[in-house]
């Protein structure tokens, strides 16, 4: 099996505020975007993206509604186990992939502490308009997602779906075995996690239909994904983790079921201060080549990856 090192070069700008408007609203926004590092200047700007920009209204107790490039509501529970310093995450949510990450044009409700008269549970709708993009990868229909969230001692529980519809190209895209040709794309997800005395336990279980995305951009019929990270945080600075995550393909044309993500991850990252930290994070695949990986374009090497991060 081979291993990569990845060296990461990345520089993030972003901005976000809010101001109050009157007694009862207050008006927010946030931007994000994201420089890579490691091209030559001849290379230009192709692969720098905007990763948030959105502004909203929050009405005191009755919650926020905003709108633009922000994060879909199955985010609510995939964000539990995206907590890794570089990987994790990547069964299920997906950027630009429906609302299972960051993504375009979704309206957002949210409600806190239950228009606060119960303190931890929270709610969000959302929805989200069609974007045709040419890649199919990255288009979707029109849609909409629930998620709903209790947080009591530092124990969370947390539960969402999300039904969209899929575009024409995305459904012409599925005559081909190895690609969902529904006409929907679909998740449910359920989540449980502990923070408190410096212990994080996180796991997730979700489903998706005709949604996830996977080797060489094929979009599976459906996948069941599995999520579970443990981290500590030592007083001097150091916190370690190690995660177990799964994502298997079912249905998938001639090929059946095949394991679309397994690995282990070890890894920690060290706090020098509040502004600057460094870290190391190593995936150990456990998918072994195959005539499927080498079809699909299924990776089955270990990664190494080393950074350091300055937040100011």
């Amino acid at each position: 099996m081979m291993q990569m090192m990845v060296i990461l070069l990345i520089a993030r700008l972003g901005f976000k505020g809010e101001t109050q408007i009157n007694d009862q609203l207050t008006g927010f926004g946030q931007w994000e975007y994201e420089f890579k590092g490691n091209r030559a200047e001849s290379q230009g700007s192709s692969k720098d993206k905007t990763r948030l920009a959105f502004a909203g209204l929050k009405f005191g107790d009755y919650g926020s509604i905003d709108y633009g490039r922000n994060y879909g509501v199955a985010y609510d529970i995939g964000a539990w186990t995206d907590v890794l310093p570089e990987f994790g995450g990547d069964t299920w949510t997906q950027t630009d992939v429906f609302m299972t990450g960051r993504t375009t044009g979704v309206a957002t409700y949210r409600n806190n502490d239950f228009f606060g008269l119960v303190d931890g549970l929270n709610f969000a709708a959302q929805y989200q308009g069609k974007n045709d993009r040419t890649d199919v990868t990255e288009a979707n229909g029109d849609g909409f997602g629930f998620s709903t969230t209790y947080e009591y001692e530092g124990f969370g529980v947390g539960a969402t779906y999300a039904k969209s519809d899929r575009t024409n190209n995305q459904v012409i895209y599925g005559n081909n075995s190895l690609n969902a040709s529904g006409q929907n794309a679909e998740v449910w997800a359920a989540g449980l996690k502990y923070d408190a005395n410096n212990i994080y336990l996180a796991t997730t279980y979700s489903e998706t239909q005709n949604m996830t995305v996977f080797g060489n951009n094929h979009i599976a019929n459906k996948a069941q994904n599995f999520e579970v990270v443990a981290q500590y945080q030592f007083d001097f600075g150091l916190r370690p983790s190690v995660a177990y995550l799964q994502s298997k393909g079912k249905d998938l044309g001639a090929w059946g079921d095949q394991d679309l993500v397994e690995y282990i991850d070890v890894g920690a990252t060290y706090y020098f201060n509040k502004n600057m930290s460094t870290f190391v994070d190593y995936k150990i695949n456990l998918i072994d080549k195959s005539d499927f990986t080498k079809a699909s374009g299924v990776a089955t090497d270990d990664i190494v990856a080393v950074g350091m991060v300055y937040q100011f």
